[in-house]
């Protein structure tokens, strides 16, 4: 006899009904449906979505170049490169990133000009744009989160193989190059995909120190609309599919990676549906 689990089903009951609690609510408020579809592939939020990719790609490669570089810093022998990376980390990470932000945008109250000799020299107000600011903010900020990631792919790298290395002959740089990072990639790649994606989101808040980028172009529409919320909405609909379509591509890079640490390698969507159907057609066969 199977057992029942009757708390089961009663938590999926009490879940369903607060769906579509939320659901009514949704679709009886006073909110104008229409105004999504009507602006959803409008040119402003189109060049929000680009800026917001061009942004996230950015930030990311600064953050990962940053991060590898802080990481290797960190795990120096020399003190001095040491604390300066972790006195870095410590900092970059112990602040809000939209503090940061606000920082850079309001550090011409501080220096007047940015004098860099002979190759360049501009007053603050004009050199720090906000598409700078954007890009220093939340790439700075990125890189002290990466180089912790960075730094648990080296460590998990057994020693043997840097000593198996040495004794070959090969320098520390090439070892790093050769050996120890791509052996790392399988601990590092995984976390380094929810970066991203929560890098994509986060470049929302560099609204605060006017970029324009999808929130801001949203926001500007329900402005001029009156579509506050509706903008929102339509806002929070491209980061879903944003997010959805970078998820899939860091299942599948991650799959990629595992293809030496593990003997089967886990199933594509694509074939996790084709399994479901042959094994449904298999019981509906028996059955008949």
């Amino acid at each position: 006899m199977p057992v029942r689990h009757y708390g089961r089903y009663a938590s999926a009951i009490l879940a369903l009904a607060i769906f579509f609690a939320l659901i009514w609510a949704f679709a009886n408020g006073d909110i104008n449906w229409g105004v999504i579809p009507d602006y959803f592939f409008n040119d402003r939020i189109l060049t929000g979505v680009r800026e917001t990719l061009w942004l996230t790609f950015l930030s990311m490669v600064i953050g990962i170049v940053g991060g590898l570089l802080l990481a290797v810093m960190r795990l120096s022998k020399n003190p001095v490169t040491s604390s300066i990376a972790w006195f870095y980390i410590w900092f970059f990470r112990g602040t809000p990133v939209l503090v940061q932000l606000f920082v850079w945008f309001n550090l011409g109250f501080v220096f007047e000009y940015v004098n860099l000799g002979p190759v360049y020299k501009d007053e603050w107000s004009e050199f720090m744009t906000p598409f700078l600011t954007a890009l220093l903010g939340l790439g700075l900020n990125e890189a002290a989160y990466m180089a912790e990631i960075c730094r648990a792919g080296l460590l998990a790298v057994d020693e043997g193989q840097t000593e198996a290395a040495h004794a070959l002959g090969m320098s520390h740089s090439k070892t790093l190059r050769r050996i120890v990072v791509p052996q790392a990639m399988r601990v590092i790649v995984p976390p380094t995909g929810n970066e991203v994606i929560n890098m994509l989101k986060t470049t929302s808040l560099v609204a605060a120190v006017q970029y324009y980028e999808l929130l801001r172009y949203a926001q500007d529409i329900g402005t001029t609309s009156g579509a506050t919320v509706e903008a929102l909405f339509l806002a929070a609909a491209w980061y879903l599919i944003l997010t959805s379509v970078l998820s899939v591509g860091q299942y599948y890079v991650e799959r990629y990676y595992a293809r030496g640490s593990s003997r089967q390698l886990p199933p594509t969507p694509w074939q996790k549906v084709r399994a479901h159907l042959t094994s449904f057609s298999s019981r509906k066969g028996a059955t008949a």
